[in-house]
């Protein structure tokens, strides 16, 4: 399984970015796909997660703001990010885990919001 993320860049406080990441390769194995962030002075944090029949699980402190979707006619997961705050700056990727319990990461995808 590949990941190959995109839409990350330069968005005011208050603002909007949508994230996408497709999926290739053996994507009938894949089942859960999510997003996660780093920062260089933090541990990877997980962001949002999609299962293959479209149930979410969200950190307590992103509900609300953030939206996570997924395609599975694309093979793309979607990351709906609104009301950006300068704390979400960070390397944002794509991750996605198989029947066998095996995990993909995508390339990371810089996130910077300008107070």
């Amino acid at each position: 399984v590949q990941l190959q993320a995109s839409g990350g860049g330069l968005v005011q406080a208050g603002g909007s970015l949508r994230l996408s990441c497709a999926a290739s390769g053996n994507i009938f194995s894949i089942n859960h796909m999510g997003w996660y962030r780093q920062t260089p002075d933090k541990e990877r944090e997980v962001v949002a997660i999609i299962d293959r029949g479209g149930n979410t699980n969200y950190p307590q402190s992103l509900k609300g703001r953030f939206t996570i979707s997924r395609d599975n006619t694309k093979n793309t997961v979607y990351l709906q990010m609104s009301s950006l705050k300068p704390e979400d700056t960070a390397v944002y990727y794509c991750a996605a885990d198989d029947y066998d319990h095996r995990d993909y990461w995508g390339q990371g995808t810089q996130v910077t919001v300008s107070s």
